[in-house]
């Protein structure tokens, strides 16, 4: 069983290693549980996201990896487990799945569905968080997109979701300032305490000093420590001190986010086979492994970073 949900610090979305025949490495998985649990200012862990390759993984394997997640580490702090899925019924039996798991929460994804048309018919929406609420009891993560992508909430439509009670914070990843800053406005004026996680990650000391209430992220994965560390400098109002760790962080975001967007998890996995904290960076079909170059290009940002020697 998971520790309760504190909606407050760095809740990083854990990667999930793969043998070389593309099964779910559980030694290599528990030792990256391990570190992320340890991590001062990591206050939750969440698992069966987009950092764990989640939609590669079958019913049966969310509930594997949820699991040993759990048996890992959730006595140390909570689990939540990522509902990724594109029919209301689906994600509510994943949902369930979840709270029989012993999940403290659940990160609910945007159906696909959306993008044809949710954000002129909130109504959608409501209707799909209001069913997964009734069916799995458990508090929930909005999981905010970019507008761009078409299955981004409108901050009015946030403000709605707000109101149905097992609804207890916001994931965002709006990815542009000013819409990160009308979400923020629109949940606080709802009076309602849901929390704001960043998922901004390529601009997350700005969020931060913006309000919000910590982060969600797949970089947590390799960089919680420096994550953490900046949240707490700009929740002291350490501005210099802020920027200082935002340098750090800079080349990580820049390497690892930089086009093709969809490698970002890829380059995640060689960056940890580089700290050696896991022992290979194999990853499911379609994705492909990077190049030599990036790997390099990868190894130069953790020394910039300070988290492994010049030249390793």
């Amino acid at each position: 069983m998971s520790q309760p949900l504190r909606f407050s610090g760095v809740m990083p979305a854990n990667i999930l290693p793969f043998r070389a025949d593309l099964e779910i490495d559980e030694p290599a998985y528990r030792r990256h549980l391990r570190w992320l649990a340890a991590t001062r200012g990591v206050t939750g862990i969440v698992a069966n996201g987009h950092a764990a390759e989640v939609s590669s993984l079958n019913r049966e394997e969310r509930k594997r990896a949820l699991e040993i997640a759990l048996d890992e580490v959730g006595g140390k702090c909570p689990v939540v487990a990522g509902v990724y899925g594109d029919g209301t019924a689906e994600a509510v039996a994943l949902a369930r799945d979840a709270k029989a798991g012993g999940a403290a929460g659940v990160l609910v994804f945007p159906p696909t569905l959306f993008m044809w048309g949710a954000q002129v018919k909130p109504d959608m929406v409501i209707r799909h968080f209001s069913e997964i609420a009734a069916g799995a009891g458990l508090p929930i993560i909005v999981f905010e997109y970019p507008p761009a992508t078409g299955i981004g909430y409108a901050p009015e439509t946030l403000a709605r979701l707000a109101e149905i009670p097992q609804v207890a914070a916001v994931k965002d990843w709006s990815n542009e300032i000013v819409a990160f800053e009308r979400n923020l406005r629109a949940l606080r004026a709802t009076g309602r305490p849901v929390a704001m996680l960043s998922s901004f990650t390529m601009s997350l000391m700005a969020t931060f000093l913006l309000g919000a209430d910590g982060a969600i992220s797949g970089m947590g994965s390799v960089a919680a420590d420096l994550q953490a560390e900046l949240f707490e400098a700009c929740q002291k109002g350490d501005l210099d001190g802020a920027r200082r760790i935002n340098d750090r962080l800079e080349p990580l975001v820049r390497v690892f986010y930089a086009p093709p967007f969809v490698d970002m998890h890829n380059r995640m996995k060689e960056a940890l086979v580089l700290l050696q904290r896991i022992p290979a960076a194999h990853v499911r079909p379609p994705l492909t492994r990077i190049s030599h170059e990036e790997r390099a290009a990868i190894g130069r940002a953790l020394a910039a970073a300070g988290l492994v020697p010049a030249g390793r």
